[in-house]
Formats: C-alpha cells, structure tokens, sequence
C-alpha cells in the first residue's frame, strides 16, 4: 500500500470495516458527496423528531416519552438497517444517508441528556434516573431486536426461496 496520508486509499469513514468487502465499497464515493447525503438525511430525520417532540411536549417535571420513543424506534430501526446491508449490499450512500443521516438525525441523544437535567432541575431525580436507564437499556435492546428480527426474517426467506 503505498501513497500518501491524503490519497485516497487512506481517507476512511470511521464507520467502514476495512475487513468487510461490501463496507470498503462506500470508499469509492467522493467525501464531498457523502457528507452531502449525510447532511439531506440529517436534515429529514431531525424534522420527523422536531415534529414528535412538539406533538408530544413533556410536563417539565414528567417523562420525555417523545424523545424516548423517538430513540427506542431510532435504535431499532438502525438495526434493521444494519440487517438489511449486512443481508444484501447497497449502494455506497445508502448506509450514509439512512444510517448516519435519517437515523442520525431523527435519535437525539443530546435532547436525552437535556431532558434529564430538566427533569432533575423540576425536582424529579427518580424520573430522571429511570429515564436515563430505560433509553440506554431500551436503546440496546432496541438494536439488538432491529438486527436479530430483520436477519432471522431474512433466512427465512431465503430458505423459502430456496
């Protein structure tokens, strides 16, 4: 491998695993183009969570449940995604504009932090705490269930194929 720090067989998306042929593929786009669909799909996923999260304020002193649910659903359906791409190679810009982008942009981890200083500053530190373990535990879960449900669906449609 020879070439300099800024060829391009050195610029990696952190994301990529170099040992998975189909991942080195996404290398092959131009970064000026990735980060263009990364940032159209942040743009959609981050007003899908601004519309939940404005039709279903929190009380100040109650539990987020949109932004709970936004980041349970956000997780799950990263692991489905991650399923679906595993299963069956997409073009280099669908991991970046759904997974990173869409994905991204709709979980807000950052709002989840934000909503448990709110809770505790409002004098609720029991909600907040719950809240804090549920979407980590709940975000987990949520991967986990996206990935092992889309891939056991997916062998069983190829042995029915098959």
């Amino acid at each position: 491998m020879g070439g300099s720090v800024t060829s391009p067989e050195f610029r990696v998306d952190p994301d990529v695993d170099l040992h998975v042929p189909a991942d080195r593929g996404e290398l092959r786009a131009h970064p000026a183009v990735v980060l263009g669909v990364i940032a159209a799909g942040g743009v959609l996923g981050a007003l899908a969570r601004a519309g939940l999260q404005a039709a279903f304020p929190p009380g100040l002193a109650g539990f987020p449940w949109a932004t709970f649910g936004v980041n349970l659903a956000g997780c799950l359906l990263i692991g489905v995604l991650m399923a679906l791409i595993t299963a069956r190679p997409a073009g280099p810009l669908v991991r970046p504009f759904l997974g990173v982008g869409v994905l991204g942009g709709f979980t807000t981890f950052s709002a989840y932090v934000v909503d448990i200083q709110r809770v505790v500053a409002a004098g609720a530190p029991g909600v907040a705490l719950g809240y804090l373990a549920a979407t980590l535990v709940g975000a987990l879960l949520a991967v986990w269930a996206g990935d092992a449900a889309t891939a056991g669906l997916l062998a069983r449609a190829r042995r029915a194929a098959g």
